[in-house]
């Protein structure tokens, strides 16, 4: 399985687009670190490290089910899992915060979403929060399909009913927040993307994904 998705992802992301998204990802993160509680931060299903490799001044984890730890500095503990395995992998109420970022879509029924939601809180500390990034089928439409590996469609209003399902206080839902992949019309330098991320009006036109902040309850 992990063979035909290195196979699909080689395929659908170019040098050009992967270089790309290392330029997108550092001031996504400045963005996203106003939600970060004290703690370990860990990146779920990870792909090549974007946003890990962009957290700074913290304990720093990453999972994902094919071995691309290469790619990450030697401080990166990175773990070779499937995302709904990670309980019996990874020490259990010990991070602040934990990410996943275009992942639940993947998985593969809206019970496994909510199964997986409720293994990051039990990964979280209490007052710990998760953070997700999700495309959402409501605003993209049937472009939602268009990859082969999509097997859940999921809106803001799904998203927090299967968090809360599994435990999770809602703490912030911005249901139009980034554009939807790097393919995009979301701009490809630090500049702008920084600019985007300072003007939320310009968020009612792009923005097709969904941020969720979730918290464990203390």
């Amino acid at each position: 399985m992990t063979e035909d998705l290195d196979t699909v992802y080689a395929r659908r992301f170019d040098d050009r687009e992967q270089a790309g998204k290392d330029a997108l990802w550092p001031p996504i993160v400045r963005y996203l670190e106003r939600y970060f509680v004290d703690g370990p931060v860990l990146d779920v299903a990870c792909d090549r490290g974007y946003f890990i490799r962009n957290v700074l001044g913290h304990e720093r984890w990453a999972t994902d089910i094919r071995d691309v730890g290469d790619d990450f500095p030697p401080d990166v503990n990175f773990i070779l899992a499937s995302g709904l395995a990670l309980g019996q992998k990874l020490p259990t109420a010990h991070f602040g915060v934990a990410f996943m970022s275009n992942y639940l879509e993947h998985l593969p029924s809206r019970d496994a979403v909510i199964d997986q939601m409720r293994v990051v809180a039990g990964l979280l500390r209490p007052g710990g929060r998760v953070i997700v990034l999700q495309p959402n089928i409501r605003l993209i439409g049937g472009s939602y399909w268009d990859f082969i590996d999509h097997k859940v469609a999921l809106t803001e209003r799904s998203l927090v009913e299967a968090s809360e399902a599994a435990g999770l206080r809602t703490h912030a839902l911005v249901t139009r927040f980034l554009p939807y992949t790097t393919k995009s019309r979301l701009p490809q330098n630090a500049s702008l993307v920084r600019a985007y991320l300072a003007f939320p009006p310009a968020w009612w036109f792009l923005g097709k994904q969904t941020l969720y902040v979730g918290e464990r309850p203390s």
